[in-house]
């Protein structure tokens, strides 16, 4: 295991791929830890680092106020800057995509290119953030699992033995740090900094995601001059883990002609 330490404590991350390796960053969903990328990882061109790690309150991280986008786009900078040699490209996913779009508003010199799942530059509303919140205060973590699978995956891989994993990832999420990334969701509105940004981009939607439906996807893709959007049939929310091999497929060209 892999600690930087941080004002907060510790953020675990994990690097995979040879020494001095151009490096791939990949920031989680909400309610997930870095075990999301495992099925897609061996699948992406080799030769390249991949660099993962769990956000604050999440996984094996800890936890200090964390209900700012921004916050989260702090660790990831001082990540890049103590283990990446030089700028990367940052793989988003859901909240994941959001830092994402911070850090390369925020610090261009640290991000090359960006490859944004499943997200958007705005996620939900602040009245839907808070009654999620609301939920996991007053009666934990486990009230909002089924909802959220359901957001999640498509009905072919609900029916798989699978779901149980990833809701059990889900409901042990610690409600403290979960809360205070919905906080952050629900005060996230990147729009503007995002319609600014100028760097190689490809926005990738779920045909069945729940969470962050294709049109508030491709929208998103519109506002970023040169982005290109792909759309991944069949797959819900967590394409990396519904659909390894299309996500792969999709990244893999992009990655080897900018991570490189």
């Amino acid at each position: 295991m892999q600690i930087l330490s941080r004002p907060f404590g510790a953020l675990h991350y994990r690097l995979d791929g040879p020494d001095g390796a151009p490096v791939v960053l990949m920031a989680n969903s909400l309610g997930t830890d870095l075990r999301l990328w495992d099925a897609v990882l061996p699948l992406l061109p080799q030769g390249l680092g991949y660099l993962r790690y769990d956000k604050q309150g999440h996984g094996l991280s800890d936890l200090g106020r964390a209900d700012r986008i921004a916050d989260h786009a702090d660790d990831a900078a001082a990540l890049i800057e103590a283990v990446a040699p030089g700028p990367v490209v940052m793989v988003g996913l859901s909240i994941g995509g959001l830092i994402a779009q911070h850090l390369a508003a925020g610090r261009p010199d640290l991000v090359r290119a960006l490859v944004l799942s499943n997200t958007a530059a705005r996620l939900g509303t602040p009245d839907s953030w808070h009654a999620r919140i609301d939920a996991v205060e007053q009666h934990g973590m486990a009230s909002i699992a089924d909802a959220v699978m359901e957001r999640w995956f498509a009905a072919p891989f609900r029916a798989t033995p699978a779901l149980a994993l990833w809701r059990n990832m889900l409901a042990r999420t610690t409600a403290a740090g979960y809360v205070a990334a919905c906080r952050a969701l629900a005060g996230a509105d990147h729009r503007q900094a995002t319609a600014a940004l100028r760097l190689p981009a490809m926005v990738i939607a779920g045909e069945a995601d729940g969470a962050s439906p294709p049109d508030l996807v491709r929208a998103t893709a519109d506002l970023i001059p040169g982005a290109t959007f792909h759309l991944i049939p069949g797959a819900g929310h967590l394409p990396c883990v519904e659909t390894p091999a299309a996500h792969a497929a999709l990244m893999t060209p992009f990655l080897e002609r900018h991570a490189r």
